[in-house]
């Protein structure tokens, strides 16, 4: 059986494209989350959930356990919203400033979307204090990928799909791959992921 040894990666940015690996099971037994590797098979980030399956707060981890991003369900929100906060802020300014924002779109057009097996949501991701970018996530829940792209459509930022072997076999469901395009952070990018 093959060990995992943890080593530390020392940023959540690349300069190239990055592939991951999600395994969607937990590292440590009777624990819900995942883990994530890197392209080397060095584990690049963890998630685990020690006390429900479903939680309105999730903590993204690297490899020695410290939070990067902690995940909050909106409770009182018309609709679902989702918001991620840099473990780095004090509490009074996570209140303040949360790192991603994540809304399910409703319309017509989303509802048409819905019909056909996939669903819209709007991500609003703070780069610097004053500065906003609006990306949009398209999740196709019967071929298990999603897609995340800037909010005219055109740029692909990251993409999540069932892992394939270089030999052509289809892995599990539980076990996807992540395509993060560069200059990216790959912690808020797996927040977005884990949230849909």
């Amino acid at each position: 059986m093959a060990k995992v040894h943890p080593q530390l990666v020392p940023s959540c940015t690349s300069s190239k494209q990055e592939v991951f690996t999600l395994w969607m099971k937990s590292l440590i037994m009777s624990s819900n989350g995942c883990a994530v590797f890197d392209s080397s098979g060095c584990i690049v980030f963890r998630v685990d959930n020690y006390s429900h399956r479903c939680t309105t707060q999730i903590c993204i981890m690297d490899v020695t356990g410290k939070v990067l991003l902690t995940i909050v369900k909106k409770k009182f929100s018309v609709f679902k919203t989702w918001e991620g906060y840099r473990s780095t802020r004090s509490t009074e300014d996570r209140k303040k400033k949360p790192v991603f924002q994540l809304r399910k779109l409703m319309g017509i057009r989303t509802f048409l979307g819905y019909l056909r097996g996939y669903s819209i949501c709007k991500a609003l991701i703070r780069v610097d204090e004053d500065k906003v970018c609006e990306y949009r996530m398209e999740n196709k829940s019967c071929k298990q990928s999603c897609r995340i792209v800037d909010a005219f459509g055109g740029q692909l930022v990251a993409e999540v799909k069932r892992k394939i072997t270089t030999s052509g076999v289809v892995l599990g469901e539980d076990v996807l791959t992540m395509v993060v395009e560069p200059h990216i952070d790959h912690s808020i990018v797996m927040g977005l992921v884990l949230v849909m």
